[in-house]
């Protein structure tokens, strides 16, 4: 019998979609649902794919439908969807004593987006460490919040569960009627602690190495970090203020809140979208200016190796610096007195276009399937399964068995990474051993 040998990037599509299989049979039993009925494969490889993608859209509510086992299932999907289960396996390995080959070694570079191979498992190990600190952290401040409300047991749980939901950009919560942390919006704390863990969940794990190996001082990060830092703080600054001064005057949203609240709602909801997914205020209420805002963020997403989807924020950086490079009639592409390779653009405007064409693809599918969906609820929701953000205007229950699976499948493609997927569809083991004359053509 032919031996198959898969890409590393092929093994770990197959592995994603191993682990999403194993946690939507154990979340289609009687002993996962309060009911004690199964919620039906479709629906639980649906929650199991927003797990495992740390998307947080759902079809069923987290809080009151699911039992202790189903959320505890869910939970341990998202912490190995979020750290990717590369990064688990790693300190497994360790911790039996296993000795890491060369070929574990590159499966661990594909995942974790490393750009080298040496110190591939010290760092895979500083990403466990550093995401168990972080949640441990934010897990205490939670619980402070939590515990007076709901008791000293399920207090702790609560901030457990939506400290590693926070990390890791899932989105899951556990209130209640799809709620989400609407009736939070003027706690402090919970607001807070929930923005900080996704900002620092979505920031990208080699840049906060980075940033903790230089003692915080801008000048000495690598050009990669800078990138990370300017339009993070970018995306966070701007945005609300134009958020704020949309949704102000709108009764349903901030209308009613005193101003610092109006701020805190706006900062939070700016930070969400990439790529958490809770909200304190209600979305479907805001203004369509703001809806769109909320796409693009999404869109955008979070950074490189981090627990975030999207396009990602130096993906955009390095189209943006292309562009003005260009306009500028300078041959390279350069920033902070260093040049950046045109292969690496290549590699960010496939992934804009992957995906553009998920986004259209989707898009169109959904709203020729099921009339009854307003075209900006479908891009929304779309946008929100590309970025595996997890928002929604309220229609995920009312989905077909089509839109289910297209949006399964843009999560699952999400959460893997574009390139990764392309990569493992199309790559060829073989390198062209020759190349075609060039001839110009025009554009534009």
């Amino acid at each position: 019998m032919t031996n198959i040998k898969l890409t590393a990037s092929q093994k770990l599509v197959i592995g994603y979609f191993i682990i999403i299989f194993i946690g939507a049979l154990l979340l289609n039993t009687p002993v996962a649902t309060n009911s004690g009925e199964k919620v039906g494969f479709l629906n639980a490889f649906f929650t199991a794919a927003s797990a495992v993608c740390v998307t947080g859209l759902v079809v069923v509510d987290t809080g009151t439908f699911w039992t202790g086992f189903g959320r505890g299932v869910i939970l341990a999907l998202i912490q190995i969807g979020g750290l990717g289960f590369m990064s688990l396996a790693t300190m497994g390995a360790i911790i039996s004593g296993k000795k890491i080959d060369l070929k574990e070694r590159m499966l661990m570079q594909e995942a974790s987006g490393a750009d080298r191979l040496a110190g591939i498992v010290k760092f895979m190990k500083s990403i466990v460490v550093i995401a168990f600190l972080v949640e441990i952290i934010g897990a205490v401040l939670l619980s402070i919040a939590f515990v007076p409300e709901y008791g000293i047991i399920k207090g702790i749980g609560h901030g457990i569960f939506h400290s590693i939901s926070a990390f890791c950009n899932a989105g899951f919560d556990l209130m209640g009627n799809f709620s989400s942390l609407t009736k939070y919006r003027n706690n402090y704390i919970i607001n807070i602690t929930v923005a900080m863990l996704v900002i620092i969940g979505g920031f990208g794990f080699s840049s906060l190495k980075n940033i903790q190996q230089n003692k915080w001082r801008f000048r000495k990060y690598n050009l990669h970090t800078k990138l990370v830092v300017i339009m993070t703080v970018s995306l966070i600054i701007f945005p609300t203020m134009v958020l704020y001064l949309i949704e102000r005057n709108n009764p349903e949203t901030l209308g009613s809140l005193p101003f610092d609240k109006q701020i805190l709602a706006s900062f939070f909801q700016v930070v969400s979208p990439r790529t958490a997914g809770f909200n304190t205020i209600d979305l479907a209420a805001m203004k369509n200016a703001s809806k769109f805002l909320q796409v693009i963020l999404m869109i955008i997403g979070g950074s490189p190796a981090s627990t975030a989807g999207g396009l990602k924020t130096v993906t955009v950086a390095i189209i943006i610096l292309a562009v003005i490079n260009q306009i500028k009639g300078n041959e390279k592409i350069e920033v902070f007195n260093r040049a950046i390779s045109y292969s690496i653009l290549n590699k960010a405007l496939i992934i804009l276009l992957w995906c553009i064409f998920l986004i259209t693809t989707g898009t169109l599918i959904i709203t020729l399937t099921d009339n009854s969906l307003s075209f900006m609820e479908v891009l929304f929701e779309v946008a929100s399964a590309y970025a595996t953000v997890g928002l929604t205007l309220g229609i995920t229950t009312k989905l077909t068995a089509v839109a289910k699976i297209v949006l399964i499948l843009i999560m699952f493609s999400s959460r893997v990474g574009s390139l990764t997927i392309l990569f493992a569809l199309f790559s060829n083991s073989e390198p062209k051993r020759y190349s075609y004359p060039e001839e110009n053509v025009n554009v534009g």
